[in-house]
């Protein structure tokens, strides 16, 4: 796969949902730039939503930030690769650890009664990292 595909692949990432939550009456979509719900199509951006709140959010809802700015990182990489100056240890690594930035998020968004978290673009991220990534972090340069 050439820098420019992987480009495209880790940009598709951004624009999956990341986690849906089901609760008993809505679904919501999680987004690195915002939070979607479904039966209102409303969009909160993710600065919106910091506002908002002051800041002041659960511990589990914090991971939510932090994994964009992890993304946003990860993608600077993979565009760097369409300049020759990736370092793809570096983008896989980002990729991983986005994704694992997001367990907090997934387990509280379960441990509520009638809550279920499903990690979608959690799993895509590492298949990424797995697919894409790790076969160039691993062959002999």
């Amino acid at each position: 796969m050439n820098p420019r595909q992987r480009v495209m692949v880790v940009v598709v990432l951004g624009v999956l949902p990341w986690t849906v939550i089901t609760a008993p009456q809505s679904v919501t979509l999680v987004f690195p730039f915002g939070l979607v719900g479904v039966e209102s199509g409303h969009l909160v951006l993710v600065h919106e939503y910091l506002r908002f709140t002051g800041g002041q959010v659960a511990p589990f809802l914090r991971a939510w930030p932090i994994g964009v700015v992890l993304y946003a990182g990860a993608l600077v990489s993979a565009v760097g690769g369409v300049f020759g100056i990736e370092d793809v240890r570096l983008t896989t690594g980002l990729l991983v650890v986005t994704a694992v930035s997001q367990l907090p998020l997934l387990a509280g968004g379960t441990r509520r009664m009638g809550y279920l978290a499903l990690p979608v673009g959690v799993v895509l991220m590492v298949v990424v990292a797995w697919w894409v990534y790790w076969p160039l972090v691993s062959s002999p340069s």
